[in-house]
């Protein structure tokens, strides 16, 4: 997956730990966990906001968009 989330770097630059986000976004750990592994297949615009909220970022500052060999979109021909 060429997008990586980079929870868990604003969570130590915010020095805050995901129970303390979760209880302040109102997500379950488990789910945060799930993003913050890689392992998330979507996210909710509202969620997004939410973490933006609480960790005063921008959504750039948590998604990355990293193109890879996997990547159909890598390669597209497109000069």
């Amino acid at each position: 997956m060429p997008i990586r989330v980079s929870l868990d770097r604003v969570l130590l630059e915010k020095r805050m730990s995901l129970t303390e986000l979760a209880d302040r976004v109102g997500v379950t750990i488990a789910n945060l966990s799930i993003l913050k592994t890689g392992k998330a297949r979507a996210v909710r615009f509202s969620t997004l906001a939410a973490l933006c909220r609480e960790l005063d970022c921008q959504p750039g500052d948590l998604l990355v968009y990293e193109p890879g060999p996997d990547d159909p979109m890598a390669d597209d021909g497109v000069e």
